[in-house]
């Protein structure tokens, strides 16, 4: 990965106003925020511009109001919220641009936070419209980004103003890169990735290009469906893609020229409910019976494949290994999950993982705090294993 300039580099900062890009899209009910998470993340890059006697301008989008003006996505609920874990006042203007905002960055006190109002109230900012961009540069001196989660977007505030102004990446946004550049960019090896989830089709990108970048390729969950089909084994009543065929085989030839292994489930667990405690059984590849479906991976599979990521240096993760929010088909994923913090916390393994179903899983487990990272971005996290450039970040590589 390209070097990219942090706060750090951004030299003497007394007396000048940062603009920093947050996620704050945050879960709320009833006007008050029930998950405060994604304001936590932000606590270190507020108080780091603070510490350097910056003033902290916030920029952040809250839900899909499509450039409209919409009350109930107003940021404003969220400004105390942050004063909360902040400890700190946080200010609130009900706009992002104009002179009565510049005003009101004026008048704060040194070290002051303002929280500015839903950047998608303005069209312009999904398009990256380059005026709109000019108007919020002009509120501030630097722009940081500490919003990976959006970095797969060029929009005004997630990319275009790192071209008008000195652009550095946030303390949570350069945690993030640094451990996605020890998954993938310049990893220790052997990397084993993991790859779950329901559907090849949905991750096709991402399976090829890491099979051109990972010694070794496990995949479970109903894609591991796909896969054995291909192979010539029966699903039963499987979730099963069976138009894909064609395109697993390609991802099998892909991986052995690039000299990755792939990984398949040895055993299965299997019922004919799709429903939580539903009868079951473990049975071998051949043996699953036509009126069956493959919930879960089997003990043989987990034992394998912790032995592969003990003999591994880095571990990338994204899906889980069965239906794990329906018990007892979570074992698989739980009993690995476990594993691979066991390594990690030991300082075996690197271990990174992202993807919304991912982070529920190794909650689910209690394995998310031994892993070296657990990222929150979604789609981000995606298109970063896909290999795509995410404009967020190439626009802080300097």
């Amino acid at each position: 990965m390209t070097a990219f300039k942090r706060i750090a580099d951004a030299g003497n900062l007394t007396g000048k106003t940062a603009l920093v890009r947050v996620d704050f899209n945050v879960p709320m009910e009833n006007g008050l925020v029930t998950d405060d998470t994604r304001l936590r993340a932000a606590i270190d890059t507020v108080q780091s511009l603070r510490t350097a006697g910056a003033k902290v301008a916030l920029l952040a989008h809250f839900g899909r109001p499509k450039g409209e003006r919409v009350a109930e996505m107003s940021l404003a609920p969220v400004a105390g919220a942050f004063a909360k874990v902040l400890g700190a006042n946080v200010s609130f203007i009900a706009d992002c641009k104009g002179e009565h905002v510049k005003q009101a960055i004026a008048e704060l006190p040194p070290a002051g936070v303002i929280l500015l109002e839903n950047t998608r109230f303005h069209k312009g900012e999904e398009k990256g419209d380059l005026e709109l961009a000019k108007e919020i540069a002009a509120l501030g001196d630097l722009y940081v980004n500490d919003a990976f989660s959006a970095a797969h977007r060029r929009h005004v505030t997630t990319a275009v103003l790192a071209e008008l102004l000195p652009a550095y990446a946030g303390v949570t946004m350069e945690a993030e890169l640094d451990a996605l550049d020890k998954a993938l960019g310049t990893p220790e090896r052997p990397v084993i990735a993991i790859v779950g989830g329901a559907k090849v089709s949905s991750k096709i990108d991402l399976l090829k290009n890491l099979v051109s970048k990972v010694d070794r390729l496990a995949i479970g969950g109903g894609m591991a469906n796909t896969f054995l089909f291909a192979r010539g084994y029966s699903v039963g009543k499987s979730l099963c893609e069976r138009d894909l065929v064609e395109t697993v085989k390609e991802i099998e030839a892909n991986a052995a020229a690039s000299g990755c292994t792939i990984l398949l489930p040895e055993d299965v667990v299997v019922a004919k409910e799709f429903k939580a405690n539903a009868e079951h059984r473990i049975c071998g590849l051949g043996e699953v019976q036509e009126d069956e479906m493959i919930l879960d991976a089997g003990p043989k599979t987990v034992t394998a494949l912790a032995a592969s990521m003990e003999s591994a240096k880095t571990l990338v993760w994204n899906g889980p290994l069965g239906a794990f929010e329906l018990t007892p088909f979570d074992t698989a994923t739980v009993a690995a999950a476990r594993a691979a913090a066991k390594l990690a916390s030991a300082g075996q393994l690197i271990a990174v993982a992202g993807g919304g179903d991912t982070v529920a899983a190794l909650n689910h487990a209690g394995a998310a705090p031994g892993f070296t990272f657990v990222s929150t971005a979604g789609g981000a996290f995606l298109e970063w294993m896909e290999g795509k450039p995410l404009p967020g970040v190439e626009a802080l590589k300097g």
